[in-house]
């Protein structure tokens, strides 16, 4: 009887097929194992370099040269899509919006005499653009009682969290006579926030957004003596953007947020759908065509005998 004749190297189609079911096995247990690690799912997250904004902001009011008597002042104008707008008086942080739709507007509150208001765009890599037009506004000074005017500002002009996690914002109060009252409207059509605070310096706001999205926050502050004094920032609820009923929100898709704004992993089975019968369909084809070359070699073998 003849020995049997073992390929001296795999059939090729086989090995494909091999190769295409492992792919398909590793992919099903990588989705899988992000479905059953959702809650408590490790991201990474990079930046890549790109340049700064080349386009700045234009202020289109107030006018060069107003004199104004009331405070807060709102500042208009036109800017980029998508960028941060971050207000400067003489070279003072004076409040944060987001340039939607290519415009923005935010209320300030002025030194007394002559301010010069600047406004500069940002992105994502806080990278400054150009600055904008100078317009310089006067503001005529009813006191001279220097420890009367108040003064809010912040190291952050732009900050998030997650749904339903805590934001937390350190606030730098300033001047005027304690105590202080604080209130905090967070944009997102909750209550605004009620804080007393006895001096100046540093105190927390915090908030829990309840969707994604990107609100408006407007800080009012009060002393005893009825001085008060504005600041405006930009607060982040993370994910993707859903329509909303805020008066800070932006609009969006929601795809992949529930409702309490939790990442969704889905498992896709079309590829597996289409994978399986090419899987089948290669290891039959590999059979026969390995059947067919043992045969032929039989053959070889008895014409050669």
């Amino acid at each position: 009887m003849p020995k049997e004749i073992v390929p001296k190297s795999i059939n090729l189609l086989t090995t494909a097929g091999l190769i295409l079911f492992l792919l398909v096995l590793v992919t099903l247990s990588v989705s899988s194992a992000r479905a059953a690690t959702e809650s408590g799912s490790i991201g990474l997250e990079g930046r890549i370099s790109a340049p700064p904004p080349t386009v700045g902001a234009t202020i289109s009011f107030p006018r060069d040269g107003a004199v104004i008597t009331e405070q807060p002042v709102t500042v208009t104008g036109i800017c980029p899509v998508g960028l941060l707008v971050k207000v400067f008086k003489n070279n003072v942080f004076s409040g944060s919006v987001q340039c939607i739709n290519g415009s923005f507007s935010i209320q300030i509150d002025l030194f007394g005499g002559v301010n010069e208001i600047v406004a500069r765009v940002y992105d994502d890599l806080d990278q400054p653009g150009p600055d904008s037009n100078i317009v310089r506004v006067t503001i005529p000074s009813i006191s001279s009682n220097l420890g009367a005017k108040i003064s809010l500002t912040s190291s952050f002009a732009k900050r998030g969290a997650n749904p339903g996690e805590s934001l937390t914002w350190p606030i730098t109060l300033s001047g005027g006579n304690g105590p202080y009252a604080i209130s905090v409207d967070w944009g997102d059509g909750a209550t605004p926030d009620i804080i007393s605070q006895a001096f100046p310096g540093t105190f927390n706001i915090e908030h829990k957004y309840e969707n994604p999205g990107i609100y408006n926050i407007v800080i009012r502050a009060t002393d005893k003596n009825g001085n008060v004094a504005f600041l405006q920032l930009v607060g982040v609820g993370n994910g993707p953007l859903s329509q909303t009923t805020g008066t800070g929100g932006t609009t969006g898709s929601n795809a992949g947020q529930d409702k309490g704004g939790k990442q969704q992993v889905k498992i896709l089975w079309q590829p597996a759908a289409i994978s399986i019968p090419l899987i089948f369909s290669t290891f039959y084809l590999g059979r026969k065509y390995e059947l067919f070359t043992l045969r032929k070699r039989l053959e070889q073998r008895d014409d050669i005998r």
